[in-house]
């Protein structure tokens, strides 16, 4: 309640689509061709300085119902100052019972992360995710990988434990 619904959908399509705040405040319906199911737009951090600023991101049902309608150069997500969308994830998250610093960054990395885990599952090359987030180079993207190896790491962790725990509790 009380609560500005545009920051809401824009931080969703932040984790459906890897953007930045500063990319997703800036979108206009001219940046994207529905009938194709595509988002094209240029990332604000990299503009002008990179060949890799230029960023094509097919979008899924979810992310299009977020879209909505409207006129070709009216912003998508009229969104307050990057002060007060932190504060309303921050009461988000408080609500959620989340005690995790979260910052808007973290859609970005949350989608990051999804991608390589869906890229190292699916046999997919991990160039597909650097091209998706926009990355000038395969480093920066080798982060993502990293953290599904952490967390398959804990996964497996996870079961050990609980095939222990039911090894001990049968030999009672």
């Amino acid at each position: 309640d009380n609560e500005n619904p545009n920051i809401r959908r824009a931080f969703v399509f932040c984790l459906y689509t890897g953007l930045r705040w500063c990319d997703v405040k800036e979108l206009t319906y001219a940046n994207f061709d529905l009938p194709n199911r595509l988002l094209r737009y240029e990332q604000d951090k990299t503009k002008g300085h990179s060949s890799s600023s230029r960023v094509t991101v097919p979008l899924c049902d979810e992310a299009i119902a977020l879209v909505g309608d409207g006129g070709k150069n009216e912003v998508v997500f009229p969104l307050p100052s990057h002060t007060m969308c932190l504060k309303a994830l921050r009461r988000w998250t408080k609500r959620a019972g989340i005690d995790k610093h979260i910052t808007w960054h973290c859609a970005r990395h949350s989608f990051g992360t999804n991608m390589a885990a869906t890229a190292a599952r699916e046999g997919l090359s991990i160039r597909v995710v650097q091209e998706l987030m926009g990355h000038s180079s395969l480093r920066y993207t080798e982060r993502y990988t990293r953290e599904v190896d952490e967390q398959k790491r804990a996964a497996i962790s996870s079961l050990s434990r609980a095939m222990n725990q039911a090894k001990e509790g049968g030999q009672r």
